[in-house]
């Protein structure tokens, strides 16, 4: 072999090394080969650190490697989002986020340190949840319309609870106020746990709660649900009316919880993701478990998520503006 062949011949295999390095690790069949951090904007113990769990120990026993939660709570997603839009986009930065977080923070807030369409790469949805009215003083608010006729008699007087600007809880409590022509006072926290328990300690008076997070405490009856926003009643709740039935109508919201991974995430890896987590979603006992506890199982391709979240943004910057409230 001449010297130019060999020459060659050196620099075709050292460019296919090349080559061969820069692929995907999914595309070469070893992704994951070292632990998954899955961050959640918001405190352990609420609906979406549940599932980011509970999907995490399942992604886990399929793959061999852990998937890690890491909480990283307040500012409404603010903190948590950013580190995630920024982490580099091998698969191993992961995200499991409510809806607000993705929706509603862009109508709430005048800037964002992420862009909700922009920084992410759509997985799937996870889960869908109803939310309900609930109160601890059930002898003060002894239906929706009893604490609806409250609200009116005295304007700004009852204090409602959020996880946060912009959360589901919130926008379910605007939902309220602008279709029922009311006017309350917000008090928002650092994540649905935190709400609950100033709920408890008699701090609020109420709470648009996602079902998950307020079950435990309708079943010991620590709360008392007032109303589903719902268009029909939940088997976990079933004795609790809609808040049509309730007489207060156009009051249907349900929120979702999804995962997603850094924009630029090679296509291949969120496939495989995708293909993992929606066998997890439609396997029995993940469907029973979260069942159990208020989530209704709501996998999507990647294309329909992005979608839902375009139209959601939109959705809610309308609602937003109808409330009158003022971008931070």
């Amino acid at each position: 072999m001449n010297t130019r062949r060999r020459i060659s011949l050196l620099t075709v295999t050292c460019a296919l090394g090349l080559l061969a390095a820069a692929v995907p690790a999914v595309a070469q069949g070893t992704y994951p080969d070292h632990p998954v951090k899955v961050i959640v904007a918001l405190p352990a113990g609420g609906g979406v650190d549940i599932i980011a769990r509970l999907v995490g120990q399942k992604l886990a026993a399929v793959t061999g490697q852990p998937f890690v939660v890491d909480n990283r709570a307040g500012a409404s997603g603010r903190i948590g989002l950013p580190v995630v839009a920024k982490a580099a986009p091998d698969g191993y930065t992961l995200m499991t986020s409510p809806a607000s977080f993705l929706t509603t923070n862009k109508s709430i807030f005048k800037e964002l340190p992420y862009d909700p369409q922009a920084d992410f790469a759509p997985i799937t949805k996870l889960a869908n949840q109803s939310m309900v009215l609930v109160v601890k003083d059930k002898q003060k608010f002894s239906s929706a319309g009893a604490l609806l006729a409250a609200a009116k008699a005295k304007p700004g007087s009852l204090n409602y609870a959020s996880s946060g600007d912009g959360s589901p809880q919130h926008l379910a409590a605007l939902m309220f106020e602008t279709r029922a022509q009311v006017r309350m006072t917000h008090v928002p926290y650092k994540g649905g746990a935190l709400a609950i328990t100033d709920l408890l300690g008699g701090n609020v008076d109420l709470l648009f709660a996602p079902l998950p997070e307020a079950l435990p405490y309708l079943k010991t009856g620590k709360l008392t649900a007032l109303a589903l926003m719902s268009d029909k009643r939940s088997a976990l709740i079933a004795d609790v009316p809609t808040m049509r039935e309730a007489g207060i109508p156009n009051m249907v919201m349900q929120t979702w919880i999804g995962l997603l991974a850094p924009a630029a995430t090679p296509r291949a890896l969120v496939d495989q993701l995708n293909r993992q987590v929606h066998a997890i979603l439609q396997s029995e006992d993940v469907k029973k478990q979260l069942y159990e506890i208020g989530m209704e199982t709501a996998p999507t391709t990647p294309e329909q998520f992005q979608q839902v979240i375009a139209q959601e943004i939109a959705l809610h910057a309308d609602l937003v503006k109808a409330s009158g409230l003022v971008p931070q």
